[in-house]
């Protein structure tokens, strides 16, 4: 028996293992040795609305709403009651069971008001605002992996202009400590030069962490085990141009800005309170039937209603707090909408400005940058030019080529905050 028993347990532990997994398990964010390791940025957003895990749980509000939906669908349950009458029980030697009354009844509340409909289009109108909030969330979140998205591209980018001014000054290094070894290089100058790649090293590391920080940042809105572990993003810092007008962004905002459906449905939601209030107001009836038995022979059936009386409480306070709300979802509504415009103008103004920027950038600036630094470079090397010169060249290009490179990521970022406010893709 002791080893039927061990028998029957392994039986248990080896169904378990191969019985399949829940649905909700199988539903699971799915693992990061499966996940992608190169992605784009339409691959970030996809991935991020399907996986995040903060989003995920703010839709779950949607499917508890249409449970709310359910609950106010439902109709009052009949109510069944039995009663034993006329027991004495000061007199326990005279209990019989043919001296008692049993009575069994059967009643109904009937709601009267249409309270049973308010009930279902407040659900509905709670549903519609969960939805609209969740899409609201979504448009938040598309902007969110936009930006850490471009935030790597930028990393990325700073990080190869570290590494190629790091292997360009380590080239002009090593042809000075040629001419120092000829005697044509003092060798405080090439002192002085030597020093200065601890810097071009630091901003190769500097460069390395802000890379991992972006990536990071970005994963954290995809969701963790979305992508794999050293994934890797495909894309450049571009400058693309693009024409877009004001009064057309206001317009299309107004349309289809979620938040502001949302308000907007909120509004519907506090009328469809108040009317909900005031079906609540009537009262009631509550319909009967019994049936009584004696046993002495005597049977009868009854009817009976029952309703309340409105003497004092005929719901005059959540009438009146229900009317003060849809002021107040009215004022919230308008509030979404100055704020609507607001957030439109200023994107478009600040993507002007970004645009501006760097076309200061592309209009000259860059070329000069690099003109100046091979300039200097070529004088030095001939002695028309002082090692404070040759510096002074390095450092600026570095700082055009880092400033132009931000100023690009800026642009792209204006651009998807330009698509944030407007709640739609118009500058893809």
């Amino acid at each position: 028996m002791k080893a039927l028993g061990v028998w029957r347990i392994r039986v248990f532990v080896l169904t378990l293992c191969i019985w399949p997994a829940p649905m909700w398990a199988q539903s699971q964010i799915p693992a990061a040795a499966n996940a992608p390791s190169l992605i784009s940025m339409e691959d970030a957003i996809r991935i991020a609305l399907q996986y995040n895990q903060a989003l995920r749980a703010q839709r779950l509000n949607i499917d508890q709403s249409k449970a709310g939906e359910i609950t106010a669908s439902l109709k009052p349950n009949p109510v069944l009651g039995n009663l034993v009458d006329t027991i004495p029980i000061f007199s326990p030697q005279n209990i019989r069971l043919q001296t008692q009354i049993y009575e069994e009844t059967l009643s109904y509340t009937v709601e009267r008001g249409g309270k049973r409909e308010k009930r279902v289009a407040v659900a509905k109108d709670n549903t519609d605002v969960a939805a609209k909030t969740v899409t609201d969330n979504e448009r938040q979140l598309r902007f969110q992996v936009a930006q850490a998205f471009i935030n790597v591209l930028l990393a990325k980018s700073v990080l190869l202009l570290a590494q190629d001014d790091l292997a360009n000054y380590s080239q002009q290094l090593d042809l000075n400590k040629a001419r120092l070894t000829a005697g044509d290089l003092a060798e405080a100058d090439y002192i002085k030069l030597s020093l200065q790649k601890l810097q071009f090293e630091q901003d190769v590391s500097s460069a390395q962490l802000s890379l991992v920080q972006a990536k990071a940042n970005l994963r954290q809105q995809l969701g963790y085990q979305s992508v794999a572990d050293n994934y890797d993003v495909s894309g450049m810092l571009i400058h693309n141009k693009h024409a877009v007008q004001l009064e057309d962004l206001e317009k299309q905002a107004l349309a289809n800005r979620p938040d502001l459906q949302a308000a907007q449905s909120g509004v519907t939601l506090a009328k469809d309170t108040v009317a909900l209030a005031f079906g609540n107001k009537v009262r009631d009836w509550t319909w009967g039937t019994d049936y009584t038995n004696q046993n002495f022979g005597i049977n009868g059936v009854g009817v009976n209603l029952s309703f309340e009386l409105p003497i004092h409480d005929r719901n005059q306070g959540e009438i009146a707090r229900s009317q003060v709300a849809v002021k107040q979802a009215q004022e919230t509504e308008s509030s979404t909408q100055v704020g609507v415009v607001t957030d439109v103008v200023n994107a478009y103004y600040g993507f002007q400005t970004s645009e501006q920027v760097v076309n200061l950038f592309e209009g000259g600036y860059l070329d000069q940058a690099t003109q100046s630094r091979d300039l200097s470079t070529y004088a030095y090397q001939r002695g028309a030019a002082s090692i404070l010169d040759l510096l002074d060249a390095e450092r600026s290009y570095r700082a055009t080529q880092l400033a132009y490179r931000q100023a690009v990521a800026a642009q792209m970022i204006a651009a998807e905050q330009v698509n944030l406010v407007v709640g739609t893709q118009v500058i893809r």
